[in-house]
């Protein structure tokens, strides 16, 4: 398996499990800021012009959240479970993540630190504005669920709370409004003791990724 990433958000989150699980992949790094994504050869297994990117044989998988769910599925890891119902529950959580809490989360890690960091200019006011007062509505949603459970599902780790705790590493970059929601703090912690969550990419994060 071949898995293309750059050190930003969605690749964060495959790497980070491919890592954890010990996936047998070979990591191939997409220099986003020469534009390798949107070569013929790139385009041609994902035409979205986007990592990750995982090539498994005949199948060309994109999408984070498939590709975390196709690598649990190939190690026979339970971060994908096997239970139905514990599955819907995890899809659940990773479509609520994306639809509000790392969407609103990543257009402050944009306009945060993806600009400054390649020179795209300054953060628009309007949206960071928007993206903070959505972000913290949604992160009560979260951080009350954690007040009950150590996990987004039930008491065991999955690909859930890799998705929705991508951003968090990046929470003072990205001006994440985190302050005061204590169980996602404490939530947090318990991924930080995980050293492929710590360290997802193959070489060390830079300090300005």
């Amino acid at each position: 398996m071949k898995l293309y990433y750059a050190e930003t958000m969605n690749p964060r989150k495959t790497c980070a499990v491919a890592k954890y699980l010990g996936s047998p992949v070979e990591y191939v790094r997409v220099d986003l800021g020469k534009g390798e994504q949107f070569k013929p050869e790139f385009l041609a297994d994902n035409p979205n012009g986007k990592v990750p990117l995982l090539v498994d044989g005949d199948l060309k998988l994109w999408e984070s959240t498939a590709i975390m769910a196709h690598l649990a599925v190939q190690a026979g890891s339970d971060l994908w479970p096997v239970e139905p119902t514990r599955q819907v529950e995890v899809l659940r959580w990773l479509s609520w993540d994306i639809a509000h809490f790392s969407r609103h989360g990543g257009t402050l890690y944009f306009e945060n630190h993806v600009k400054p960091h390649l020179n795209l200019g300054e953060p628009n006011p309007a949206a960071v504005e928007e993206a903070t007062k959505f972000y913290k509505r949604f992160a009560t949603v979260l951080d009350v669920h954690l007040a009950r459970h150590p996990y987004l599902v039930g008491d065991r780790l999955s690909i859930a709370d890799f998705g929705a705790g991508t951003l968090l590493p990046w929470a003072k970059e990205a001006h994440l409004p985190v302050q005061g929601f204590t169980h996602i703090a404490r939530w947090h912690e318990r991924l930080m003791e995980l050293p492929a969550w710590r360290e997802p990419f193959p070489q060390r994060l830079p300090e300005a990724a």
